[in-house]
Order: C-alpha cells, then structure tokens, then sequence
C-alpha cells in the first residue's frame, strides 16, 4: 500500500488556514546572509531539542549560537549535535546515503556509534516526552527495514517530481508523519523526522525554505502535535 498518497490532499487543502503562496513571497524577499541562517536555525533547533525534553531555553541557545556565551556541554552537546546536521543539510541533496548521515550527526551524544545512522533492530515504544505516555507503537522490527526502504522510494520519487506549493507542504508533512510512524532508528527519530520534513521543503523551494519556523511552531504547539 503506497505510504506517501494523495488520498488526505483535498482534505489538507480545505483546512489550510494560511495562503502559502504569499508567505513564500514574503521569505523570498528576506535577505539570505550566514549570520540569518544561524539565527534561524538555531531557533529550529533548540525548538526540536524542546520537544524532545531538553532543558536548555531557546533565548540562552541563540546567546550560545550567535554571542558564543559558553554554557555547560550537558546542555548545549545534543543542540549542537542537531544544528550540525542541519547545517549538514543544507549544504547536501536529500538522498538516503545523506539522510542517514545527518542521522549519524544528530545523534552522536546520544546513541552509540554502532547505532547512530543504523537501522534498529528491536521493537520501540514511542513515548510522548511531556507527559511520558505511550503514543503508540512503530513498526515491528520484523518489517522495519522494509517498510523504510519503501518508504524512501516513495520518497525519493516525490523528490524528482514536480509539485506546487501546497503539494509541496502536504507531502513535506506527510512524509514527517509516516516517518516517525515508521520509527527507523533506536531514539533520534523526533528531532530527524522534522528535520526531514524541512530538507524535503528545501529540495523543492531553495534554501530559503531552511527560514521557515515549523519546529518552533510545533513546539509551540505541542498537544496539537502528538494528535
């Protein structure tokens, strides 16, 4: 059964509530300079890092990030992790073989060498971080593989596809979504499926799309987002 369909498209595109076409007018008329990508990034990211239970505040982050203000490495290690993958991204084509990388990078205080990167190959449990309840559970790590290597076709077929805007946002949303169902790795999977979904939206509209503030807005609304 294809994973990334169009069957929720009408659906997606009647509860829009915002006019993506001239919101992406009004990125595209910002200025792209390294210190913005780093202003913005670092807000993604600690974002990201929130949701998954880290402690750090987004305003001591950017302190960290843009004014070198030294924090201790228990709080700023995995942020940093996480902003390196990004920046990883941004400079690489969304393909498997980088993905996995930026996976390997995102994670490197967090997994073991050996896992970072890597498929599992136990069951997992996805736990909301908040509130330490069971969402629900991945794919079996009987199918696990499979299921992500199908995945990725689909993926990489809408890559090489032409899409408009809100084509594009649905399908960058979607993506997200079938991915953290799907669960591929031992832990990371948060914070790399909505980086996913952000590199997917840059491979369509340019690296201008890297200004778009979804982490923080999902951080912001976090009991909508584990809906």
């Amino acid at each position: 059964m294809k994973k990334l369909t169009d069957k929720y498209f009408s659906n997606y595109v009647s509860m829009l509530n915002v006019n993506i076409e001239k919101a992406l007018e009004l990125i595209k008329e910002r200025n792209w300079t390294t210190d913005s990508f780093r202003f913005y990034t670092a807000v993604s990211v600690m974002s990201s890092a929130r949701i998954e239970g880290e402690t750090m505040e987004i305003d001591s982050y950017l302190k960290h990030k843009l004014q070198n203000i030294a924090y201790l490495p228990t709080l700023t290690e995995k942020p940093n992790d996480l902003f390196e993958a990004y920046e990883f991204a941004s400079d690489n084509a969304l393909t498997l073989e980088f993905f996995l990388e930026s996976h390997r990078i995102a994670t490197k205080h967090l997994l073991p060498e050996n896992l970072s990167g890597a498929i599992r190959k136990g069951n997992i449990l996805i736990m909301e971080q908040q509130t330490q309840q069971v969402q629900y559970k991945a794919a079996l790590a009987s199918v696990v593989t499979n299921e992500f290597e199908s995945f990725w076709v689909e993926l990489d077929e809408l890559i090489q596809k032409k899409l408009n805007p809100k084509e594009i946002f649905y399908y960058a949303s979607l993506i997200h979504l079938v991915f953290v169902k799907i669960h591929p790795f031992n832990d990371g999977n948060g914070r790399t499926g909505r980086l996913l979904e952000k590199w997917f939206i840059a491979s369509k509209l340019g690296e201008k799309a890297w200004y778009i503030g979804s982490e923080h807005f999902y951080y912001k609304n976090l009991k909508d987002y584990y809906l």
